[in-house]
């Protein structure tokens, strides 16, 4: 009975490590379908945002791919992404991924969205989900047209 009750813990952490394993996986194969095509990036250098010379209002929202409402604003930004193209920079950042920019910005709830003028200067920072309503109306207030 003793021989029987040490194979099933063993059995139970094979199967808790495999399973670990195989959903950390597929994250990171959700992420990479969802990763933003976008080829502007967003410093983290305390100098200057690499966006700041093309005069854009810019929105980063700051995530993780395994946040329930992180998974529902990742469609509605890859859909402003496009709608803003040229008007406005959108950037995505899973900080699962990218950590430094969660540390940067002292970020301390995901997801969090941080709006900046056309010159890099922090407008508005919300946490928590936020719908395209919202984002486009924040968008307009910081001067996008």
């Amino acid at each position: 009975m003793n021989n029987i009750l040490k194979l099933l813990i063993i059995l139970a952490i094979v199967f808790l490590i495999a399973g670990l394993i195989i959903f950390q996986g597929r994250d990171k194969a959700s992420f990479k379908e969802g990763e933003t095509s976008s080829s502007e990036k967003i410093s983290t250098n305390k100098d200057s945002l690499d966006v700041i010379a093309k005069n854009l209002p810019v929105l980063i929202d700051l995530g993780r791919g395994t946040c329930k409402a992180c998974k529902m604003m990742l469609p509605i930004l890859q859909e402003l992404q496009e709608e803003y193209k040229g008007r406005a920079i959108i950037q995505i950042i899973d900080i699962r991924y990218d950590p430094e920019p969660a540390r940067f910005y002292k970020i301390r709830l995901i997801p969090t969205q941080i709006f900046f003028d056309a010159s890099g200067k922090e407008i508005y920072r919300h946490e928590g989900f936020m719908d395209k309503l919202s984002i486009e109306q924040k968008l307009q207030e910081i001067g996008v047209k």
